[in-house]
């Protein structure tokens, strides 16, 4: 896929001002600071389409981008440990479930979990969550080039056992770089098929 364009849309804190669109939708979420912003301005070659901060929890809306005129990357806000009020989270949180169970036309969810941590409590409710609701989504393991390649493969092991112990089938999963470009093709080969397989079925 070569990226020829990528437009900011809309940014909004309702589902209902969402773009009334039938191109398909990917969504990006993840915990705060898991480096979402810098792989969106790499997936798209934009150095700054998306806004990145020192601050954790900085994207509060749901952010669409058009790409190439044929699809929409769509940022959505982060969970985790973001200096925000209980409401505030909670606010999020309905937000981000809403958008996922009422957008007909969103394909997949990349959620976004950094290489370099063990598997947290909350990135596997999540999972749990989309994965009771038959929402597909792929893992993308961030910040790879802070690892060296046997600590990069240990730790994507221990998330695969920790998986297994409640999943049958383990999720796609895709490793990623915003620094090396790592994971890009991945994702844009993924994205591609799921696009020309809706094509085939129109």
């Amino acid at each position: 896929m070569i990226i020829k364009s990528a437009d900011f849309v809309i940014s909004n804190q309702e589902v209902s001002k969402c773009p009334k669109t039938d191109l398909p939708e990917y969504a990006f979420i993840g915990r705060s600071n898991v480096g979402k912003s810098s792989l969106i301005n790499m997936l798209t070659n934009r150095k700054k389409l998306a806004k990145t901060s020192s601050t954790p929890g900085k994207t509060q809306l749901i952010n669409h981008y058009l790409i190439n005129e044929e699809w929409y990357l769509v940022d959505l806000p982060g969970y985790g440990f973001a200096k925000i009020s209980k409401s505030a989270r909670e606010k999020w949180g309905e937000l981000i479930h809403q958008y996922l169970m009422k957008r007909k036309n969103l394909r997949c969810t990349f959620i976004l979990i950094d290489a370099r941590i063990e598997p947290q409590k909350i990135d596997l409710e999540f999972m749990e969550w989309l994965g009771i609701n038959q929402l597909p989504f792929v893992i993308v393991f961030t910040k790879s080039d802070k690892l060296n390649k046997t600590e990069l493969i240990n730790n994507i092991e221990r998330y695969k056992s920790t998986l297994l112990e409640k999943w049958t089938e383990l999720p796609q999963f895709i490793v990623s770089s915003s620094i090396t470009s790592q994971g890009r093709d991945a994702i844009y080969d993924l994205i591609t098929d799921t696009n020309n397989l809706d094509n085939l079925n129109k």
